[in-house]
């Protein structure tokens, strides 16, 4: 019980960081992926809330997000430029307030060492823009093992029929 309190105070105050910009790294380089826009474009294109987590690497609050409870079948598409990200399928309640995923759509995220906050973690950034889309972990379910723990707010979703 104690782990996961200091978990949600270290989420928690991540997550007020990232909101009044008090991220401790720089947003994601443009230019080294296939999708890219000015700063102001990215504006323009999301909400507040996106920005702050997919440009500037934040964190949203834990349990805020409606995609936390979506259990249709599709796809989690990142918000800054669509690329279909991770698959219903891969879904699982992880119960720590971020959509969780145990693996990504083949060659849809890449990872970088995130040392912010004084912790060692590994970010999760969509390939097609380079936004940040959360952290894995090495706590998740089997076949994989992994927990890619996503901001919601960095994703969209997309149903598929049945």
């Amino acid at each position: 019980m104690l782990n996961r309190r200091l978990f949600l105070i270290a989420a928690g105050l991540g997550a007020l960081a990232a909101r009044f910009g008090l991220t401790s790294r720089p947003a994601v380089a443009a230019g080294k992926f296939p999708v890219t826009h000015t700063d102001e474009e990215w504006h323009k294109l999301l909400t507040s809330d996106q920005y702050a987590v997919l440009r500037e690497e934040g964190t949203e609050y834990p349990f805020s997000s409606p995609l936390l409870h979506e259990e249709r079948k599709g796809n989690f598409a990142c918000a800054g430029c669509q690329q279909d990200v991770f698959s219903s399928s891969t879904k699982f309640d992880s119960g720590t307030g971020w959509p969780s995923f145990w693996a990504p759509i083949d060659g849809a995220v890449g990872t970088t060492e995130d040392h912010s906050f004084g912790m060692a973690r590994t970010a999760v950034h969509c390939s097609r823009c380079g936004g940040h889309l959360g952290h894995v972990f090495p706590d998740g379910p089997k076949p994989t093992g992994l927990r890619y723990c996503m901001n919601g707010v960095a994703m969209t979703f997309h149903a598929v029929s049945a």
